[in-house]
């Protein structure tokens, strides 16, 4: 989601280093300048992932070697993996999975890659564990821009005494450029935090430089070092309001053929994140995969862009009555089409049986990593919450780029749509299927939602009225919220009070969402940094809500 439209560490080119850059890798040494990660464990594996700089002046491949042990000193080494290659053609990154050898269910394990006398940072991992367990902490995040702030909510993230994956639900980058006008630049220019390459990326080596300089932030890497991220693609991974065949920040005339350009973003993609590669045969756009956390909960996460979703629609496709009124009849009609979907049909059938089969196995929890927010969420009426003169003097406090569309949206709220199109809201007939695969599998689920840059706490309910999953929306990690363009007006209260699914709503800080599971209870605490701004900061827990495994939802 955004509202407007558009040196440091980072790579300016697919395997070439800057000069900044150059300096670690100089003198015929290969440097680890992008940290460690891992991803998608399962009890006895995971996967682990770098990148090498290479030496000044070197093109060629490096032999590069993987340890994974028991403590951080690795004085009890379990498994040393030698003959990985960082190659040239995968942008000299190196991702390796132990296919389910050597580890054991449930517990920590350090690893770290060797290329000739360079040591990579230390990362820690958490595998899955298996049988009877007690309680697993999952934290929840979404929507890193670069520019549009620093990364403190990752460095909070970093610190936790306890924490056995991350669930990422999409943003990892964004595909803007660095002129003046584009997004998030005015952060990024007080920061000096300006995207690289400088322009909005299109290109493999674009894709490539932009998740390099991601992977230079320190609080980022310490995130991805203490524990495993479990991650889904939203939109900007390619480009803003992606669907099936196209996005809305994608001009074929200058930008060329799109299925060109999501193919380069998702190679770049699979090079960069700790993620397993498809297999042979699989499209690359399937990344929806489960994860069972023992005889306690089960992780589905799902895919919302590239699989099944159609175009968005948008509010200026609302048609004209024969007297020039907005006919909302008839954009309801076209809204409610029933083959407006998000998942498709093969997806929604997986998503069933795996939840069925979660369920069959005894979990009590079963959550399901989403992009987009879910809930039924109407813009609100601000002309019934604030006087007409103060609504204006609000509109003229607005940057001058931002201030046709609220002007806009407050007209249209007043007819009772929806906040976001892009949202499930833009394709009810696609969330009705869902929640009938809910019902079908006799399950209740924990939503989790990005992309909104807003934390929300939400009860889900059919079209019936019947109550079929709780969701918990994280915030953005520094992407900019819709709140933070309408000083003066308490949006997230707003739309709380304007939508009865809407337990609790907050436009404009920024965070993550610490999810604290046992059997009895789930628990999801929704953490703010104090500015995004500037270090110090001071982490505050703005809300805590239980929930009980038959839905039940309770602020505490």
């Amino acid at each position: 989601m955004k509202l407007d439209r558009r040196s440091l560490l980072g790579l300016m080119g697919a395997g070439a280093a800057t000069p900044a850059l150059a300096q670690g890798a100089a003198a015929g040494r290969v440097a680890f300048l992008h940290g460690v990660a891992s991803g998608d464990p399962d009890a006895r594996s995971a996967v682990f992932w770098t990148r090498v700089t290479p030496a000044e002046g070197s093109s060629g491949d490096v032999a590069v070697a993987l340890e994974v042990a028991r403590d951080a000193d690795f004085r009890d080494i379990v498994r040393r993996v030698d003959g990985l290659g960082a190659r040239a053609e995968r942008d000299f990154t190196v991702k390796h999975d132990l296919d389910g050898q050597g580890l054991e269910p449930g517990r920590d394990y350090f690893y770290r890659f060797i290329a000739g006398e360079a040591i990579s940072p230390v990362g820690r991992v958490r595998t899955l564990p298996e049988g009877a367990t007690r309680d697993v902490t999952l934290g929840v995040v979404s929507c890193q821009l670069y520019p549009g702030g620093l990364f403190n909510a990752y460095d909070a993230l970093s610190k936790l005494e306890r924490l056995d994956a991350v669930v990422h639900l999409g943003d990892y980058i964004y595909e803007y450029g660095a002129a003046a006008d584009d997004y998030g630049m005015i952060s990024g220019a007080a920061l000096g935090r300006a995207p690289l390459p400088p322009h909005e990326i299109v290109t493999l080596a674009d894709y490539r430089t932009r998740h390099a300089q991601y992977k230079t932030d320190p609080d980022l890497q310490a995130a991805h070092a203490r524990a495993p991220f479990i991650c889904v693609w939203d939109d900007h991974e390619v480009a803003n309001d992606t669907w099936m065949t196209g996005a809305e920040n994608h001009q074929s005339a200058t930008e060329g053929d799109f299925a060109a350009r999501k193919a380069s973003a998702l190679r770049a993609y699979y090079e960069w994140m700790p993620i397993r590669e498809p297999k042979a045969g699989a499209l690359k756009e399937a990344i929806n995969r489960s994860f069972d956390f023992g005889d306690l909960a089960t992780l589905t996460m799902v895919e919302t862009r590239l699989l099944a979703r159609g175009e968005q629609m948008t509010f200026a496709d609302i048609p004209k009555t024969p007297d020039g009124q907005p006919d909302v009849a008839a954009f309801e009609a076209a809204r409610q089409a029933p083959d407006r979907d998000l998942l498709g049909d093969a997806q929604r059938r997986w998503v069933g049986e795996t939840l069925s089969r979660s369920k069959a196995a005894g979990r009590p929890w079963q959550i399901i990593g989403n992009q987009v927010v879910m809930a039924r969420v109407k813009g609100p009426d601000i002309s019934r919450m604030m006087p007409a003169e103060q609504v204006q003097q609000m509109i003229a406090s607005l940057p001058a780029d931002v201030r046709p569309q609220v002007e806009a949206a407050i007209q249209l709220f007043k007819l009772g749509l929806p906040f976001n199109l892009d949202s499930w809201d833009g394709y009810p007939a696609g969330r009705e299927r869902l929640y009938e695969t809910f019902a079908a599998a006799g399950v209740s689920p924990v939503v989790l939602a990005g992309d909104s840059h807003a934390f929300w706490v939400n009860e889900l309910h059919d079209k019936a009225g019947a109550r079929r999953a709780v969701e918990f929306g994280t915030s953005s990690i520094s992407s900019p919220s819709p709140g933070d363009h309408v000083g003066g007006l308490p949006l997230g209260a707003a739309l709380s009070a304007a939508n009865p699914e809407v337990k609790f709503c907050d436009q404009t800080a920024k965070g993550y969402v610490l999810l604290k599971v046992t059997r009895e209870t789930l628990t999801g605490e929704l953490w703010a940094v104090s500015t995004i701004m500037a270090k110090p900061y001071e982490p505050k827990r703005l809300k805590t809500f239980v929930v009980t495994p038959d839905g039940a939802l309770t602020e505490i």
